[in-house]
């Protein structure tokens, strides 16, 4: 299972998201793909994401049962403890400290 939710992306990404998944909810992507197809899907966001922001969360053979990737600025920054991914939160005005080189 793959999940990608979008915010503020552009039309033409999430037109060409709909064509891979199924779009549940405005900005929300589903599906079930394999490796190659997700990481391709990954890299279109990535290029065509611009100012908004994105994650990726899909299954896989870990601790938690899933594994997740971040794009663009946003207050929830995932952070490795113990082998484990969690989320952390920055304080408000740290999202756009984060995005800036």
């Amino acid at each position: 299972m793959l999940v990608i939710v979008v915010e503020n992306a552009p039309p033409r990404l999430r037109g060409r998201l709909a064509l891979w998944l199924l779009e549940v909810r405005a900005g929300v992507y589903v599906g079930k793909v394999s490796r190659r197809v997700r990481e391709m899907i990954w890299n279109t966001t990535v290029q065509g994401i611009d100012d908004g922001n994105a994650v990726m969360a899909w299954s896989t053979n870990t601790e938690s049962g899933f594994d997740f990737l971040t794009l663009g600025a946003n207050r929830r920054v995932p952070v490795e403890m113990d082998g484990i991914k969690l989320v952390s939160f920055l304080p408000e005005n740290g999202a756009q400290q984060a995005a800036e080189p």
